[in-house]
Formats: structure tokens, C-alpha cells, sequence
């Protein structure tokens, strides 16, 4: 399992990446635990949250974040600004 990646993307990355075709998810403030089933891929367009991994790694991340979760990583997200993404898994 690998670990949780985070990096401000240049606007030539996003384009390439096509992320303006990705599926749009938000979540108001609150904590909830997550399974990775398969590689999940987003850019944060609002927002802050950390998330802790059941291993213990923390992670911060809010708006013009690209964040990239592996497969099989199980967490803990607390939302704690309004989230609002642009997202793929696989």
C-alpha cells in the first residue's frame, strides 16, 4: 500500500489530465471513515480536510490541491471546511 500524495498541480497538468471531465462530489463539515477500494484521483476546487490513515500517516489538504489515494488505504476524513471536488477512481 502507498502512501497518500498531495502536490499543487500547474494548469497545463490539469488540463492534461482532463479534470474538468471528472465527476464533482461534496461533503458539508463532519468525520467519517474510508476504505480505498481502487486508486481514487482529485483536485480540490474548496474546502480543508485531514484525513488520518489507520496506519497513522495525517494528511492536510484544502483548495488547488491534486491529491491521489492508493488502493487498499483505510482512513478517517474530517472534513473541516465545506469540500467540494472534482474526482476519478481507477
Amino acid at each position: 500500500m502507498g502512501k497518500v500524495s498531495i502536490k499543487k498541480p500547474t494548469k497545463e497538468e490539469l488540463e492534461r489530465l482532463d479534470v474538468n471531465n471528472w465527476s464533482v462530489w461534496e461533503c458539508e463539515v463532519k468525520r467519517f471513515d474510508w476504505e480505498y477500494d481502487e486508486k481514487e484521483q482529485f483536485y480540490v476546487l474548496e474546502g480543508k480536510v485531514k484525513v488520518v490513515t489507520h496506519d497513522g500517516e495525517e494528511v492536510e489538504f484544502g483548495k488547488g490541491d491534486l491529491v491521489t489515494f492508493p488502493q487498499g488505504v483505510s482512513c478517517t476524513w474530517d472534513v473541516k471546511e465545506k469540500i467540494r471536488k472534482l474526482y476519478k477512481f481507477g
